[in-house]
């Protein structure tokens, strides 16, 4: 759930069995016109339009950049413009760093129940808004409307979830050898807190982190992805009609600034903590940059989710969780399957029937019916998923479906390949698109060692009936989440997060606990 590096930030298609001929480009005539609609907000098609906003979000107030600098943000399945927002530099997050610091001492003196009540009203609006805030995703995203209307539910769930959080950060009395002392154990708010975010799930990634914040008493500053920022930037809209105060919570588009304003948020001796969602490379590099005041930080950095299929797991339901967890979003997800490892003795029926089901589904406009899969976010993410397949097949693997993309788009047809080589590059690198590779294995030793051969841990999956083997592969897949005959595990009540380079903390579960610090307390001359 990713920003690939810092500084990287239609008529309908019907897909076509890859076996046969693609289908030829006349049916894709992809809009280059970058268009504006008579008032800005008329594109967007909103019931609420007052949802859309074309600026930063500041100490409560709309403001520009001092620049006058803009980002144009891009509908990736008709590449038409959408609109623009701010491209916000230091100045703007120098102030919008003071403002969350003015609003942090009134704020995090506000009860836990005070906080419960705004984050529930919060979690009301997005509900209110369902449809609305579906379809901006879809518009600046590009997955398909019913993924993003499942996202902003999701999105909404961590509202929820972290009201009941806020009242129940619990302290302790420790009992104390001393004589007439007490130890009291507290919990208390951090300070200011740095959000940046990723594109792939441009609300989600952020309610994940800001729910947390508030419920804790923290204020923030929050970098959305140059991508899709309306998302953000209606969820400080709904966060002002919930009752947020002013400063509390800020939001500063950025894309030619992104180095600086990263610096800044990551080295400003304010900011007292650092929430990040993204690629490794990119973890590492803020890490870096917020040891040298030695902030709290919260890293969902890169995977490489294995997903296994044991000889003696339901074929059928397999392969159900394999079309979910590798082609949801396209397969922009941090945790979908990129490596699919199939016992020998089923490989060929799994093979067949996750072939059959990915050459059903279509791919176009995803506001458009009838559509399974959308666009990928944008010409950089297709030229990586066309390396990994050419890698693939140039090392022996098979083309089942797909394997190509349409050209002069952001469309890559879902893809599955056989007979993969574990020297495949794709082993080794995230692919981030709708690409499953499929390899064969024989025995649960050589599995293991293939599915923990890699430097990140995040998630992975497996499918067996056999009640030994399901607790053995569990404990010794090397990740921080398990999928075990599911291919589902993304809920807000769950502690998320990775080992090894996937990150450090975890979000969602007890993730308020990332926004506050443990302090003690000794009373002392209490008496005998």
């Amino acid at each position: 759930m990713r920003l690939s590096s810092f500084h990287n930030l239609s008529s309908r298609l019907l897909y076509s069995h890859p076996l046969s001929p693609l289908p030829p480009p006349i049916l894709f005539r992809p809009r280059f016109s970058f268009r504006m609609a008579s008032s800005q907000a008329d594109v967007f098609g909103l019931k609420d339009p007052s949802l859309i906003k074309f600026q930063g979000y500041i100490d409560g107030k709309w403001v520009d950049a001092k620049n006058e600098e803009k980002i144009t943000v891009i509908n990736p399945a008709t590449n038409e413009e959408l609109g623009t927002v701010p491209d916000m530099g230091l100045a703007e997050t120098q102030e919008a760093i003071q403002a969350a610091a003015a609003a942090f001492p009134s704020w995090s003196k506000t009860t836990a129940k005070h906080r419960h009540d705004i984050l529930v009203r919060f979690f009301q609006l997005m509900q209110q808004h369902h449809e609305d805030l579906g379809r901006l995703i879809t518009l600046e995203n590009g997955k398909p409307i019913a993924e993003a209307k499942a996202e902003n539910a999701y999105s909404a769930s961590f509202m929820e979830w972290f009201a009941e959080e806020a009242v129940r950060t619990y302290g302790e009395v420790i009992p104390c050898p001393i004589p007439g002392s007490r130890n009291v154990v507290i919990k208390q708010p951090v300070g200011v807190v740095s959000i940046l975010t990723p594109w792939n799930f441009p609300s989600a990634m952020i309610t994940r982190k800001l729910g947390a914040a508030l419920a804790a008493g923290c204020t923030a500053v929050i970098k959305p992805p140059p991508e899709t920022p309306f998302s953000s930037l209606a969820l400080a809209e709904l966060g002002r009609r919930a009752g947020i105060p002013d400063g509390v919570v800020n939001v500063v588009p950025t894309f030619k600034h992104v180095s600086e304003v990263g610096k800044e948020m990551c080295q400003n001796k304010t900011v007292k903590k650092v929430s990040f969602t993204g690629s490794t490379n990119v973890a590492k590099l803020l890490y870096g940059l917020s040891s040298t005041t030695l902030k709290k930080v919260s890293l969902e950095a890169g995977g490489n989710a294995p997903f296994i299929v044991f000889d003696d797991a339901n074929i059928d339901e397999a392969v159900d969780a394999a079309v979910i967890c590798k082609f949801r979003g396209s397969g922009q997800t941090c945790i979908c399957a990129n490596r699919i490892f199939v016992q020998s003795s089923i490989y060929a029926d799994f093979a067949s029937r996750l072939a059959d089901r990915v050459s059903k589904f279509k791919i176009g406009n995803g506001l458009e019916e009838g559509v399974t899969h959308g666009p990928l976010i944008h010409a950089r993410a297709v030229e990586k998923v066309i390396r990994h397949v050419e890698d693939a097949v140039s090392k022996g693997a098979q083309v089942l479906v797909g394997g190509k993309g349409i050209p002069n788009t952001s469309f890559f047809y879902p893809t599955v390949l056989s007979d993969v080589s574990s020297e495949a590059v794709l082993n080794s690198e995230e692919t981030f698109g709708p690409l499953a590779a499929l390899t064969k294995f024989e025995t649960e030793e050589e599995v293991i060692k293939l599915a923990n051969n890699t430097d990140v841990g995040l998630a992975g999956y497996f499918f067996s009936r056999d009640v030994g083997r399901v607790w053995r592969v569990a404990e010794r897949l090397e990740v921080g989440m398990v999928g075990s005959n599911t291919g589902v595990i993304s809920q807000a009540v769950i502690p998320f997060g990775g080992v090894k380079e996937s990150g450090l903390g975890r979000e969602g579960s007890h993730g308020i606990q990332e926004y506050l610090n443990t302090k003690l307390i000794v009373f002392g001359g209490l008496g005998a």
